[in-house]
């Protein structure tokens, strides 16, 4: 599966963006989809995934009030609608998937990964 992740850009404190993360090459249904973020000089961070064989939903303490993830089959596709945007949210996210069954939040745990698409938030 190809991944392709877009919706990234400059927004102000408390605004909302929506990333998405479209795929190519096979269906996202069998796999698990995560979104994780990277700032310079760290190491890449879980946000969110989505799994729709186990019909789960997982988030960082941090964006569970404000983030959500979801999928759209006929798109092919699984978004990441942000919302109250923080400066700390500021980072390069990156979408991930995996054909294991379960959530998880280690990278390592992600096999096929997009580029990464910019969102910056200015206070």
């Amino acid at each position: 599966v190809q991944l392709q992740a877009s919706g990234g850009g400059l927004v102000q404190a408390g605004g909302s963006l929506r990333l998405s993360c479209a795929a190519s090459g096979r269906t996202l249904n069998s796999y698990t989809v995560g979104w994780f973020r990277q700032t310079p000089g760290k190491d890449r961070e879980f946000v969110a995934a989505i799994s729709w064989r186990v019909g789960k939903t997982d988030y960082i303490d941090s964006v569970k009030d404000r983030f959500t993830i979801s999928r759209d089959n006929a798109k092919n596709t699984v978004w990441l609608q942000m919302n109250g945007l923080k400066p700390e949210d500021t980072a390069a996210y990156y979408c991930g998937a995996d054909l294991r069954l379960g959530i998880y939040r280690a990278q390592e745990s992600y096999a096929y990964w997009g580029q990464g698409t910019q969102v910056t938030v200015s206070s």
